[in-house]
């Protein structure tokens, strides 16, 4: 069966439209901040909004039908086309004027990681700042509907154990419409959004600051409009809890938002990916709480020369919270550079990395769904040696999970290591050292943000070389797009026509 490309480029044009909309927002929000870009953010959406009236056009006799393959590349190339279209405004306003910077700071935007090559962020004029955490919240809209109603029709990644709660015939469904479920969903994402700008707002921040914050939480991007991140408010604890809640529920599945409007908290209470989840948040801060308060970690780990709430509880408890929440989540907000607390915690942090959020959230990330599946697997493994004649499925939440899902997530997590470790080769093979190289490609690839080494959160990426750069971009989009997606067209057989 041969490609309908009309089809793929047509969504191509859709993503072309959405895009340059923005852009005309971002430059309708210069023009109320006077910040002098103005004209060059309304060229740059017109160009993009042209282009994608264009592709639609001459695509718009294309053939309805849309199969896996080209479900595939609409997915994996979307997101480039959203990069490269989204580069615009950076460009055109001189703020990131290298075309390699410009695309990585972009696709660190769509694909919600937050590493950036900005050296001084507060510099930029408000109308770019603006469009930097739109490119993030647009990412974290893109996720949820490919997580909730896309990914589980391609079969990726073992998303099919919450498609279950995701579009469909029964009652426990959303709604039977891909498109209804979506909407209901972004009703969810901005609703968040709004509450979040309103209570950063009452807390103290400015409308502008609370804003963005507001978009990169909620899409767990982690891009601020401070050098110091969150950190430029420890002195306002108020401020840094409001963030902490948001990206807690920015980290849980939407699905379960939906329900908790509706009422039906049981749901949520039942969910084993949701109590996994809640669970690893208390205990990894009651193990960092213990070390940092204990050793006093935290004098050492000033970030900008921001002040920490020093040997007090409160301060400790809040700290690792927030650090906690915000690499689980992979938001990659810093209120204080973790990677100087100590050795054992750099390690721990680390090992966060490959955690992930729950599936059906904007969180990047192994998923903790499938650390749980991994889990009831590995134990039942010792049953089944014990017993080789018995049945015994992997359960999740009372449900038999079938041996191709299990055989799904177990791929996955091989690919997602052999990802790591190739992404970390790439990286020491560009001269990066060991340390530098592991807490990049973990960072890169679970879309976290912040990593180790030459690359931690007090530092950004303005160093790393172009070559590093583009690797990392490959490996934020392959990582965000739960990797099968991308990596299948690199296979000979995706290509050949059946």
């Amino acid at each position: 069966m041969k490609l309908n490309y009309k089809i793929i480029f047509h969504f191509f044009g859709l993503l072309l439209l959405f895009n340059g909309g923005f852009m005309l927002l971002a430059a309708l929000l210069s023009f109320c901040y006077n910040d002098g870009v103005t004209f060059k953010l309304f060229l740059a959406g017109v160009a993009v909004l042209t282009f994608g009236v264009l592709t639609m056009l001459f695509t718009k006799n294309h053939t309805k039908e849309m199969n896996k393959r080209e479900g595939y590349l609409v997915v994996a190339f979307g997101w480039i086309v959203m990069t490269l279209s989204g580069t615009l405004p950076y460009l055109f306003t001189g703020t990131i004027p290298n075309f390699s910077n410009a695309v990585f700071e972009t696709i660190s935007g769509y694909t919600t990681t937050g590493s950036t090559i900005i050296n001084d962020i507060e510099a930029f004029p408000e109308g770019v700042l603006f469009w930097r955490s739109l490119t993030h919240w647009i990412g974290g809209m893109g996720i949820i509907v490919l997580a909730i109603a896309i990914l589980p029709l391609l079969g990726i990644g073992g998303m099919q154990l919450f498609a279950a709660e995701a579009p469909g015939p029964s009652a426990d469904k959303l709604h039977p419409r891909i498109t209804d479920t979506a909407k209901r969903l972004w009703l969810i994402y901005f609703g968040y959004t709004a509450a979040e700008t309103l209570l950063l707002s009452v807390a103290g921040m400015s409308f502008f600051d609370a804003l963005n914050h507001s978009m990169s939480t909620l899409s767990t991007g982690g891009f601020s409009t401070k050098n110091a991140s969150v950190a430029h408010w420890n002195d306002t604890p108020i401020i840094q809890y409001i963030i902490i809640l948001f990206m807690f529920l920015a980290g849980t599945n939407f699905v379960l938002s939906y329900f908790a409007f509706k009422g039906r908290i049981s749901k949520i209470l039942q969910d084993e990916e949701f109590k996994l989840y809640f669970r690893f948040t208390i205990v990894f801060t009651l193990i960092v709480v213990s070390i940092i308060y204990t050793h006093s970690y935290l004098n050492d780990s000033i970030v900008f020369d921001h002040p920490l709430v020093l040997g007090s509880a409160e301060g400790s408890i809040r700290h690792a919270l927030f650090q906690v929440v915000a690499i689980v989540t992979t938001t990659g907000f810093v209120t204080a550079d973790y990677t100087l607390w100590s050795p054992l915690l750099l390690v721990f942090f680390f090992g966060l990395m490959f955690l992930g959020g729950s599936a059906g959230s904007t969180s990047g990330g192994i998923k903790v769904v499938r650390h749980l599946v991994l889990i009831k697997n590995g134990f039942l493994e010792f049953k089944r040696t014990l017993h080789p004649s018995a049945i015994l499925p992997v359960r999740y939440n009372n449900k038999s999970v079938s041996g191709d899902i299990v055989f799904n997530v177990l791929g996955f997590f091989i690919l997602y290591m052999l990802s790591f470790i190739v992404g970390s080769l790439g990286f020491a093979l560009l001269g990066l050292d060991f340390e530098s190289s592991i807490g990049v490609a973990a960072s890169s690839l679970g879309n976290v943000g912040p990593a180790l080494g030459e690359f931690g959160p007090s530092n950004n990426f303005t160093e790393m070389p172009t070559a590093g750069k583009l690797w990392a971009a490959f490996l934020m989009l392959i990582g965000r797009l739960e990797l099968f997606t991308v990596l299948i067209l690199f296979t000979p057989f995706f290509w050949r026509n059946r």
